[in-house]
């Protein structure tokens, strides 16, 4: 006897669509499309999530830019400043305290301007 996939195709066909929800035209109707469109929007999300990460450092570093500068000093030398003070903060936590907590954030500066001095 002929055995069929039935329903396991079913169940795979409706869980295809179902990731395709929303797709226009289609992108959303016909297998053939979703399977490529969702092939797509895979290789799209893993290579944006590694973009993403990427867009955020450059954000902080141009907040702690930004703040360093008010403060009268460059970038680069806030990071050396911090390298040869044994601050271990990440550039994450420095944009958050220069945005969040000023008096914080100026504390630190002057431990950076005290190693460069010394």
């Amino acid at each position: 006897m002929r055995t069929t996939k039935g329903s396991a195709r079913n169940r795979q066909k409706k869980r295809l669509f179902k990731r395709a929800k929303g797709y226009t035209g289609g992108r959303g109707t016909l297998l053939r499309s979703v399977k490529e469109t969702l092939v797509r929007a895979g290789a799209y999300a893993f290579r944006d999530r590694r973009v993403r990460r990427r867009e955020f450092r450059k954000l902080w570093i141009t907040r702690i830019n930004a703040a360093v500068r008010e403060r009268g000093m460059s970038y680069s030398e806030f990071i050396f400043g911090l390298k040869k003070a044994n601050i271990t903060l990440d550039r994450k936590s420095l944009s958050e305290l220069a945005i969040h907590d000023p008096a914080g954030f100026d504390s630190i500066v002057n431990e950076v301007r005290q190693a460069l001095a010394a």
